[in-house]
């Protein structure tokens, strides 16, 4: 099961959802890749911040953050460190993410938009697709007659 990069995973459980967020950015981005590649860095945030929570309750965890990304450009971005033109907007994110994944603190595995789940609340889908998002995220009509 694949995770979209709001979803956060530490370790190799049984894929249980650790958190999840929607939040509206507070910048226009101007790529796709870069509204994806801030949406990371909050995500990493929250990790970490859940990491130090588990640690403060006792539970080390030594396995990276798993941060699930759509966005091959994003992931892309993450990984190279040559500066871009189009990169430069998100300076400060790049560097925090880029020293997550040489510490090995952190992986950017890449999932396809066919397993992206939250498609269902910010996108506009087809009805098999759209069908198929709510039924695996175990949504019912209340309003269907029985």
């Amino acid at each position: 099961m694949s995770f979209p990069p709001g979803f956060v995973k530490k370790g190799q459980e049984r894929g249980n959802l650790v958190t999840w967020r929607s939040k509206k950015q507070s910048v226009v981005a101007r790529s796709s890749a870069e509204a994806e590649y801030r949406s990371m860095s909050h995500g990493l945030c929250e990790g970490l911040w859940l990491s130090i929570l588990l640690q403060d309750l006792g539970l080390k965890e030594e396995a990276p953050i798993s941060l699930y990304c759509d966005n091959k450009a994003a992931i892309s971005i993450a990984h190279n460190p040559v500066q871009h033109d189009r990169t430069k907007h998100v300076e400060v994110d790049r560097h925090f993410i880029k020293d997550h994944l040489d510490k090995g603190s952190l992986v950017t595995p890449f999932v396809h938009s066919r397993d992206q789940l939250a498609d269902v609340f910010t996108k506009s889908l087809g009805s098999d697709a759209f069908t198929d998002d709510i039924h695996k995220l175990g949504m019912i009509d209340i309003y269907h007659p029985t």
